[in-house]
């Protein structure tokens, strides 16, 4: 497909539904002067379990794939202990690979080519001696305010900040050079930091990239989809039954296109999947045979949008629309998820449901972890970090030794 499409072309498909792009002069360059693959990186902290709004980077992913571009997909399991420890390093590794999982069979619903999509782990490159080297270069040359404010939207917030917070920007900066890219990809809420990446990056020698960025996309109950908050997303291994009805619970005023989940999720997921899986023609449908009318079909957001501030179009049928369209897609993971043991197994490992209470209170004999390969009385929460009295040891292992073997600090690298 990629061969057949024009520079022209492949430059409008790349800056679809994008926000905002900083530096598009160095996709034009890459693109129509130099007439090669453009490769973009982008990164994912290994964290909490991905959910349907990963649907949101994933099908602009699809779209560059579309276009020819390579695709480095970073699995930051680094940054992720970072983030205020929302990586523990007893789970890195199970988590890094349950992510691999999950963006190969997003992608896999829309029927791109992955031949161009290569996995990067962090722990691959970022500790080794020219890297580490690199960071303590760009610590000396950036101030505690502008790393702060850089990381305000990414980060997690807090009264008193982990030094490890702090340095979340420089690494997502440097990674850039690293992975040989031309142009970073993510949220308008990464902004900040790919600003302090165009300015911090020639201070080092190195030449300064493209960023390209989504827009955040409303969860279910308004504000930001989160792994955290169950009733603002919808798991990729929910089964239809449950995405109807955290759908039937979802927010969404009448008459009102701002700040609407529902039609945000159509927008930047529902058109585009379509588009993608029917040769660039987006369509969307809702079905109106319980009022005895002819479906409304959309190719585009502006006539839902005219249509939902007119109330021809109503929360009460958008809402068994997008689910019928979403539970579609969602099925074709689950079907991998069903027939892959392995995915299976590293979703228990990963992410290990919490202890069932005992009827009988008894004393363990035991090594009682609560999950392989963890400390005693701690337990995981839906943010991907952990808690109780053995957290400490869990999250930044007894030792350095130990540590570097939790991150497997592999030679070699992922295999696309």
């Amino acid at each position: 497909m990629a061969d057949t499409m024009t520079p022209q072309n492949k430059m409008a498909l790349i800056q679809s539904n994008l926000q905002e792009t900083m530096n598009p002069e160095i996709l034009e360059d890459v693109i129509v002067k130099q007439n090669r693959s453009l490769i973009i990186y982008w990164g994912t902290a290994t964290t909490g379990r991905p959910h349907c709004g990963y649907f949101v980077p994933m099908l602009k992913l699809a779209e560059f794939l579309k276009a020819g571009c390579t695709v480095k997909v970073l699995l930051a399991d680094i940054h992720g202990f970072l983030d205020n420890l929302k990586a523990p390093i007893e789970l890195v590794e199970h988590r890094a690979k349950y992510y691999r999982f999950c963006i190969t069979n997003l992608l896999k619903t829309v029927g791109v080519p992955l031949d161009r999509l290569t996995f990067t782990l962090g722990s691959e490159y970022q500790l080794s001696a020219k890297y580490t080297m690199d960071l303590y270069r760009l610590s000396a040359l950036t101030g505690l305010n502008d790393s702060k404010r850089a990381g305000a939207e990414v980060v997690k917030q807090v009264d008193n900040p982990l030094l490890s917070g702090l340095l979340y920007p420089l690494l997502q900066a440097l990674d850039e050079e690293y992975l040989g890219v031309d142009a970073q990809f993510g949220g308008v809420d990464q902004r900040k930091i790919f600003a302090l990446a165009k300015e911090a990056l020639p201070k080092l020698g190195y030449k300064e990239r493209a960023h390209m960025m989504n827009p955040m996309v409303p969860g279910l109950q308004g504000g930001k989809m989160s792994a955290s908050d169950p009733d603002s997303k919808i798991d990729l291994l929910d089964p239809p039954e449950v995405v109807e009805k955290k759908l039937k619970k979802a927010f969404a005023v009448p008459k009102v296109v701002e700040e609407n989940g529902l039609l945000s999720f159509v927008e930047y997921v529902l058109l585009p999947a379509g588009a993608l899986k029917n040769d660039g023609k987006p369509t969307f449908q809702v079905d109106r045979s319980r009022d005895k009318l002819e479906p409304l079909v959309y190719s585009n957001i502006e006539d839902m949008h005219k249509d939902y501030r007119e109330d021809t179009l109503n929360p009460q049928l958008l809402k068994p629309a997008i689910a019928k369209t979403l539970n579609g897609l969602l099925a074709t993971i689950q079907e991998a998820y069903e027939a892959s043991s392995e995915w299976q197994e590293l979703a228990q490992k990963a992410y290990p449901p919490p202890p069932q209470e005992e009827k009988k209170k008894k004393v363990k004999k035991d090594k009682g972890n609560r999950y392989p390969g963890g400390a005693k009385n701690v337990e995981a929460q839906p943010d991907g970090s952990v808690e109780g009295s053995g957290k400490d040891q869990v999250d930044v292992g007894s030792g350095v030794t130990e540590a570097m073997e939790k991150v497997k600090m592999a030679e070699k690298a992922v295999d696309s």
